[in-house]
């Protein structure tokens, strides 16, 4: 029987799992799992990159330990990037892609380079402040020096992988989130790069998932889809071409599969976006702030930074304002999701999307002010969930109804795929507010999409539709 490894990393934290098919269903064992954060560097918010390599290695080598590996494929979000020089060292930190670095980015590429509706025209991805185009341009202006330094330019797993086998392979899916694709040839758009003044050089040939990369103690190492949405629409389990995707984590991607990117002024004016899936689909979707407001909540309640070196004054304010907070608590999150239902009665919505919940000083201070513009700000823990979980469940119901206006389609099924599928209460709130009937599961839908790419090269299945038969329901 073979075993194959999917390292997925997300951004608080990364699992290694293996997989295997055993009576013609995929089976899951996880056998790693680490922390990922960030710390303050040099004025920005950065990925301890060396961490990362180190905790990729020590869970392959637990994972050895358990199994003899066919192959490995790595995963993780989507556009954040280091620079490497001719020798193949780093000549640029792991800045994430909250940092502020971008900010003022897309008013003066549009002023300078080419409105945005031009560039959505060329690359179909939708406008956000961390997109790579933004950082890149960024680092332009601060670190000049690094750019004319730079021989190579790697997304985050492709660095990762370069550290386990000393190749460079630049993987499509997870290239396409840098707005700089074209997205209807699905290469580099180096006029556009030439416009933006960054060095072609840096960007290398692009592979589709499924090429090999090397190995890594004599494991093959192979290309799933890299950015870790694209490995979690692989496993949706959908009953027809009707049902809408919803990858629910610290982000929620809300969207459909197409076989061409919509890239029309409406589709502009609604800010979807065209991402590269496997063998050259279009993930069509709408990226909403998701869990990340969950999980930063949860983080101030109990006490714990997202970012070493920042400072809490921020959080203490936000925390005397909640009546019923219980310092010392260890707070989970059935606990907030208990506390929401309790506080059904609560109505304020705010917009989940507004870039004020990017990146605050506290999560908890920002939407508690947002409740406030919108309405009433909430005075409980149960008040302050609700808020976020109705909010969450009715920016879905919109992106849907955008989306079934600009596809011409009528859904009929949302399938909930991630962690956040285990949420029973969101699940309840996102079936009320879209009228639509909601599945949940797989909850590992990401490491099981890697494990499909891996599967598929190593003969275990002909296809994505073969495949997705397996998947455990």
């Amino acid at each position: 029987m073979k075993h194959y490894l999917a390292v997925d990393i997300g951004a608080s934290s990364g699992r290694h799992i293996l997989g295997t098919v055993r009576d013609g269903k995929i089976e899951l064992e996880e056998v790693y799992r680490f922390e990922n954060g960030q710390t303050r560097k040099d004025g920005h918010d950065c990925w301890d990159i060396e961490k990362l390599v180190a905790s990729v290695k020590a869970g392959i080598d637990e994972a050895a330990r358990r199994a003899e590996i066919e192959s490995i494929g790595i995963d993780t979000w989507g556009v954040d990037f280091v620079l490497l020089d001719a020798e193949g060292g780093l000549c640029s930190d792991a800045v994430a892609y909250r940092d502020a670095r971008t900010k003022g980015a897309d008013a003066e590429i549009e002023r300078d380079v080419m409105s945005f509706a031009e560039l959505y025209s060329r690359c179909g991805i939708q406008k956000a402040p961390f997109n790579t185009i933004y950082q890149l341009w960024a680092l332009k202006k601060e670190h000049p020096e690094q750019l004319e330094r730079a021989a190579r330019f790697l997304m985050v797993p492709e660095y990762l992988n370069y550290r386990l086998t000393g190749n460079i392979v630049h993987e499509y899916t997870d290239s396409s989130t840098t707005s700089l694709l074209d997205a209807a040839r699905k290469d580099w758009d180096f006029d556009l790069i030439e416009r933006l003044g960054l060095p072609k050089r840096i960007f290398g040939k692009l592979e589709m998932p499924g090429a090999a990369v090397g190995e890594y103690k004599g494991i093959k190492v192979v290309l799933p889809a890299m950015h870790d949405t694209g490995s979690a629409y692989l496993a949706v389990p959908a009953r027809d071409d009707r049902a809408v995707y919803l990858s629910s984590g610290t982000w929620s991607l809300l969207g459909v599969e197409n076989d061409r990117a919509i890239t029309t002024p409406e589709s502009c004016a609604a800010n979807f976006t065209n991402e590269g899936g496997a063998w050259g689909r279009y993930r069509y979707l709408k990226n909403i702030m998701g869990l990340w407001m969950i999980q930063s909540v949860r983080r101030e309640l109990n006490g714990v930074k997202y970012v070493e070196g920042k400072g809490g004054e921020a959080t203490d304010r936000a925390l005397a304002s909640l009546s019923d907070y219980e310092r010392g608590r260890e707070y989970s999150f059935g606990d907030l999701a208990a506390a929401a239902q309790g506080a059904s009665g609560f109505a304020t919505v705010v917009d989940v999307n507004d870039g004020r919940f990017l990146n605050p000083d506290s999560m908890i201070g920002e939407v508690a002010k947002a409740a406030a513009e919108a309405g009433a700000a909430p005075k409980t823990v149960g008040e302050l969930m609700q808020c976020v979980y109705i909010s969450l469940a009715k920016c879905y119901a919109d992106a849907i109804r955008r989306l079934s206006a600009i596809t011409g389609k009528a859904y009929t099924s949302v399938n909930i795929v991630g962690g956040g599928c285990q949420d029973a209460h969101l699940n309840r709130l996102t079936a009320e507010a879209t009228g639509l009937e909601v599945f949940a599961g797989p909850v590992e839908g990401t490491a099981i999409g890697n494990l499909i790419v891996q599967m598929i090269v190593g003969g275990e299945f002909a296809d994505l539709a073969e495949a997705r038969m397996a998947i455990p329901r």
